[in-house]
């Protein structure tokens, strides 16, 4: 287990590794710095709202849960 805080850092440090390789791949594709940057950030932002959505979804299903002895 782990605390919150180092949970918090390691989503942070994971987001911003993935922006700054999404901006690289976006600047060698688009060789515009601002259009690659905002590709990584609406990308980033759309997987994080998707993520989010499916969790929901998922949270709904009832298949494949098993009720655990208290």
């Amino acid at each position: 287990m782990e605390s919150t805080g180092r949970t918090i850092l390691k989503a942070i440090t994971w987001q911003t590794l993935g922006i700054t390789i999404m901006t690289a791949l976006g600047y060698l594709q688009t060789g515009s710095l601002t259009g690659a940057l905002w590709i990584a950030v609406s990308a980033s932002a759309s997987g994080f709202l998707l993520f989010f959505v499916h969790e929901k979804i998922w949270n709904a299903v009832r298949w494949g849960r098993y009720r655990t002895a208290e």
